[in-house]
């Protein structure tokens, strides 16, 4: 969907969001420590040590985004409950987790829009990446069902947070000049080699015969 002006931009909204900002540090931070310990499974011997039940950095990224979307749900004003959220209170947490962007997004008057690697700095807007908010969608969607949430439910699923997503994607890759798209990987050519091109090796026999004339 192409974007008009800058006030179209669907990032462009006030927040509703009244709370600190440790919300959103838990989303955008990066890290990458290991949370949970091991634990044994029963009906080990003594001299057997028990399996790791490590989580993966998904399962603890995941974890994280769904505690980080619980918090401000109850900071909310007015507080909502879990039960109450719907596909608009997506798109408001989306929103507000833009103030804590890295990604500069150049606006459609500023004179780099759609360069790559502009050559000057300018006073476009930081923003959240559509990768890391199309990435954070599918994380919570996934914990919402989860903790027993039905899937035909899912606000993380609802259509207006699909479109959302869609035109923040095509205005970032107009803005940056960048392209999204997924690259179609070319099967790789088989090459045929047939016996008779296939250089045999010398039998043993011969070899020894050729060393043999050479000595004579």
């Amino acid at each position: 969907m192409d974007l008009v002006s800058a006030q179209s931009h669907p990032n462009n909204y006030p927040s509703p969001m009244v709370g600190s900002n440790s919300i959103a540090s838990t989303i955008v931070s990066n890290n990458n420590s290991i949370m949970g310990t091991a634990t044994p499974t029963s009906g080990t011997t003594s001299g057997t040590p028990p399996p790791s039940t490590t989580p993966s950095r998904y399962e603890n990224q995941k974890r994280r985004d769904w505690n980080t979307f619980c918090q401000y749900l109850r900071n909310h004003r007015p507080p909502l409950s879990l039960s109450m959220c719907s596909g608009a209170h997506v798109l408001e947490f989306l929103r507000y987790l833009d103030q804590f962007g890295k990604t500069k997004v150049h606006n459609q008057t500023c004179p780099f829009f759609g360069l790559p690697n502009p050559p000057a700095p300018c006073p476009c807007p930081l923003r959240q990446a559509w990768g890391s908010l199309d990435a954070l969608i599918g994380r919570l969607r996934a914990a919402y069902e989860e903790h027993g949430g039905r899937p035909e439910g899912n606000p993380f699923g609802a259509r207006a947070v699909r479109i959302y997503l869609r035109e923040v994607r095509d205005f970032q890759a107009k803005a940056r000049g960048v392209s999204y798209e997924k690259k179609r990987k070319r099967p790789k050519q088989k090459v045929a080699v047939s016996s008779a091109q296939a250089p045999a090796p010398p039998p043993a026999i011969f070899a020894d015969v050729t060393t043999a004339n050479s000595t004579i």
